[in-house]
Order: C-alpha cells, then structure tokens, then sequence
C-alpha cells in the first residue's frame, strides 16, 4: 500500500509540473489547450472509494488553480470529474468483476474501452472548464470550438500517454 500511495504523490507532482512547466504554455491556433494534468483523475484506481477520488481531484484542480491564477475553475472542474468518474467507468465496464481492481489503462480495458472512457473524461472537463470560464453563452460558437478541439488534443496526448508508458513498461520486463 505505501508503493502505491508513492506512486500516486509522484504521479500528483509530475503531472502537475508537466502542466504547469510545458502544456500551460502551448495554445494551438488560440483555441485547443491541452490539459494533460487530468491523466492523474484518469489513472486512479478503480477500487480506490469515490470520497477519496473526489478529495484528491480537488487537490489536483486547487493545484492547478495556483499554477493558472484560475481562481477555483480547475477546482470546480476536476471535483465534478472525480465524481463522475465512476460512473463514466460504468458506461463502458457494466460488469463490476470486470475493473474492481484494476488500473484504467489500454492494457488492462484494451484500447477501444480505454480510449472511450478517457475522451468522454475530456469532453467533461473541456465543457465545465471552458463553460465555467465563460460563464455565458455569449460566443458560442468559439466556446465549441475550443471544447472540441481541445478535448481531442487532450484525449490524444492522454491515449498516446499511455501507450508509452505501457509500452516501456512491457519493455523493462523482457
């Protein structure tokens, strides 16, 4: 249990670097953001109670807060995401024998699953960030624009993400 805990503190502080050092800086055309940091909220595992998965998802986005002097928007965004999260894994894996304890990776969901669960986190958390920023509809039609193509940015590096790591994992192995 102390492995694992490590491992979530070191996954928390890197993701939150990564963002905070290199993906706050990159805007694609002034509108698609990546917003890799979420990969921590997507990574935590299925077993872990869902209080715990809220609490560490507002820690994360309250992180990110201070990082992007967004004043409780990544908060906001991130607790609903934690608490959706479950459910999200519902959708895709009904069976509970299927993901009780497993870690959401291609590996362990296969990757039709596993891209599938991770875009429809990042559409979540692109329509709350981007609606919460906004806090209208007055352009709505950039407001859209910036959803999609952000969460396919997102939900592209997340995938390609975990692609690598499972891969370097497998790697080590042989």
């Amino acid at each position: 249990m102390e492995k694992n805990g490590f491992q979530l503190a070191l996954m928390f502080v890197v993701m939150i670097a990564v963002q905070a050092v290199i993906f706050n800086h990159i805007v694609l055309y002034g509108l698609a953001i990546p917003f890799v940091f979420i990969y921590f909220i997507v990574k935590l595992p299925v077993s872990m109670s869902a209080t715990k998965v809220i609490f560490l998802s507002f820690l994360l986005g309250t992180a990110m807060d201070v990082f992007q002097d967004t004043p409780g928007m990544c908060a906001l965004a991130c607790t609903c995401l934690g608490a959706c999260r479950h459910a999200i894994l519902r959708l895709f894996l009904p069976r509970e024998d299927d993901i009780m304890h497993a870690l959401p990776s291609i590996k362990a969901f296969g990757f039709g699953v596993f891209s599938r669960y991770v875009f429809t986190l990042t559409l979540l958390f692109c329509m709350l960030i981007f609606i919460i920023e906004s806090f209208a509809f007055f352009n709505l039609g950039i407001m859209l624009q910036r959803i999609v193509l952000s969460t396919l940015l997102t939900s592209l590096l997340l995938v390609a993400t975990d692609g690598l790591s499972r891969k370097s994992v497998s790697e080590k192995r042989l």
